[in-house]
């Protein structure tokens, strides 16, 4: 009996090293669907909505390597989207299989039909849909060498009727090469960097997820250099841990200390990073960017010199070029400034809150004290954020994942469950927001179905938080950003998790040992401070300005109580501004 085109899928993913496929499956993808079925080397995932997919394909992407996602006839595809341009912008190599209607209806407004080349083209490394099976095989190994090799989405549209089809062997190569290059700057341009390194006495480097590998050669040329070092949110985790020269964040969610080394630096070094946020960027040091990606060198600040590399081996080949420094004076202010900061973190920990307004800063802490030294750790945008980047530890084994380039609510559950079945040994926690779970709630049902012992904590402030933040700091009232409050710990019992609510700040800690516990899914839903707010670490005036504004507009308009709550909560923060 003849191949299908939808068994060779299956035989080219396995080759591939593609472990399950997250989909919802009906009409143009049931033949992929038996292809799966048949095959007892890959699993398909029944999530509930396809952007839970594709989110759980982009976090088992960026643990593993490689995953697939799958989105039936037009509204099934079309709900893969979000997730894709998640996945596509934190270079995690994604599979997106987008089954259509029947060639044949191509061009005839035909029922579900849509234009996959359009409507992925923003989102993709790769985007084709395959007419013919001979078509299909060349294309499927070439999206899948693009994922891999260009760390993005690769899309390739299936119609129904060729899934159905006897599969033709390619005249081209059907399997994937993965290749490991060595990429560094040249002599010349080392020589270059070493002699603006060695020239200056105050230099700060700035690390991001692309200079993950290279922990062991940033801490050496630290101590050539006598150099603080910051990082992103992203990668924070690879970059902290062991590290006797951090000095934090910058950005949104950052800290002082972080902002002020930058500032105060004669040179600053941008190593892997593309941190988005030109206005924490500073302008009277000298600025030298290197990006394993040419393209991106110079867009976010006004950069001396940009360099093309992969962080290890440029620092590899930079650091014999590098003079020893003995004035440490630049590096011990920053440090000592750093722990000041750290001083003043503790103070909201101290402070646990009260009922139905359990200061969130503590909650955090308790989880860090409690998760496994390999946790791996997913974030909500929003709030959640501000939580895990500041009170989350690295060491050297955690993990922490996001929607750091896309910003996406909803990412952290979905996530979570794909961070699940990519690493079964080791422990899951996903710190959700209650705006942010609420969207995708559907998926807790995918924990339950196959087992994940996740631990979703839901940091429930009954609000949009982040937003309320962004409104009030404009001078503007918040406005429609409350959310009534929600019983998730009731819907997670009735979806079969252990649940928990924690209403008193004494109690979070006993419930959060009592869920990690657990040896299967928990879901804890702690009621958190509404007004509890996150100050970025530079608070321009005009800011400042704003936050007053809107207080007083909140007063004018009767809201009086509101004003005092969030004066007495964040009398701390305010301590910092002032």
């Amino acid at each position: 009996m003849a191949k299908k085109v939808a068994e060779q899928l299956v035989e080219m993913l396995v080759e591939a090293g593609v472990k399950r496929i997250y989909a919802v499956t009906g009409d143009s993808l049931n033949e992929v669907n038996d292809a799966v079925r048949r095959n007892d080397q890959l699993q398909w995932v029944h999530v509930r909505h396809e952007e839970a997919g594709a989110f759980a394909a982009g976090a088992e992407a960026q643990l593993n390597g490689i995953a697939c996602c799958a989105g039936s006839s037009g509204p099934g595809h079309v709900h893969l989207i979000n997730g894709l341009y998640d996945a596509h912008r934190s270079g995690a190599p994604v599979i997106a299989i987008a089954s259509t209607e029947a060639s044949f209806e191509f061009g005839t407004e035909h029922f579900q039909e849509t234009n996959t080349i359009k409507l992925f083209d923003d989102c993709s490394c790769y985007n084709q849909v395959a007419s013919t099976p001979q078509q299909f095989a060349r294309m499927f190994q070439a999206g899948i060498q693009h994922a891999i090799s260009r760390k993005g989405v690769a899309v390739v549209g299936l119609p129904g009727d060729v899934a159905a089809a006897d599969a033709e062997e390619s005249m081209t190569a059907m399997q994937v090469y993965r290749t490991d290059p060595i990429i560094r700057p040249s002599d010349l341009e080392l020589q270059s960097l070493a002699s603006l390194l060695n020239e200056y006495d105050k230099v700060t480097l700035y690390c991001g997820l692309g200079a993950a590998e290279a922990h062991d050669e940033l801490i050496k040329l630290a101590g050539l250099l006598q150099s603080p070092i910051g990082y992103t949110f992203r990668g924070k985790l690879e970059i902290q841990y062991a590290n006797p020269y951090e000095v934090g964040m910058t950005g949104l969610l950052g800290m002082p200390s972080g902002y002020h080394s930058m500032h105060e630096s004669e040179v600053l070094v941008l190593l892997g990073t593309d941190f988005p946020y030109t206005a924490f960027m500073p302008v009277k040091p000298k600025i030298v960017q290197i990006d394993i990606r040419p393209e991106r060198l110079g867009r976010r600040a006004k950069v001396d010199l940009g360099l093309c590399g992969a962080i290890k081996p440029t620092l590899q080949a930079l650091i014999p070029l590098i003079r020893q420094k003995t004035d440490d004076s630049f590096l011990k202010e920053q440090l000592d400034f750093y722990k000041q900061v750290q001083e003043n973190m503790r103070a909201y920990v101290e402070d646990t809150g009260k009922t139905d307004a359990i200061h969130p800063e503590y909650v955090s802490v308790v989880i860090d004290q409690l998760a496994a030294d390999d946790a791996i750790f997913t974030v909500d945008t929003g709030m959640s954020c501000v939580w895990g980047a500041r009170y989350i530890k690295a060491t050297g084994k955690r993990v922490m994942m996001g929607s750091w380039n896309h910003g996406s609510m909803a990412n952290a559950m979905p996530q979570a469950i794909g961070a699940a079945l990519a690493r079964p040994g080791q422990q899951v926690i996903a710190m959700c927001g209650d705006g942010g779970l609420t969207m995708l709630l559907g998926d807790l049902s995918t924990i339950v179905q196959y087992k994940l012992p996740i631990k979703v904590i839901v940091f429930n402030n009954r609000a949009l938080g982040m937003v309320k933040l962004e409104m009030e700091v404009a001078g503007l009232p918040d406005w429609q950003t409350d959310m009534p409050n929600t019983d998730f710990a009731a819907i997670g019992q009735a979806m079969g998790i252990q649940s928990f609510t924690v209403h008193e700040p004494g109690q979070v800690q006993q419930t959060l040992e009592q869920a990690f516990a657990h040896p299967g899914p928990a879901l804890i839903n702690i009621l958190t401070d509404p007004n509890a707010l996150a100050m970025p670490p530079k608070v321009e005036f005009d800011q400042v300005k704003g936050f007053a504004l809107s207080m007083s507009k909140l007063i004018l308009g009767g809201r009086m109580d509101e004003v005092l709550d969030t004066i007495k909560t964040n009398y701390k923060h305010m301590r910092e501004v002032i």
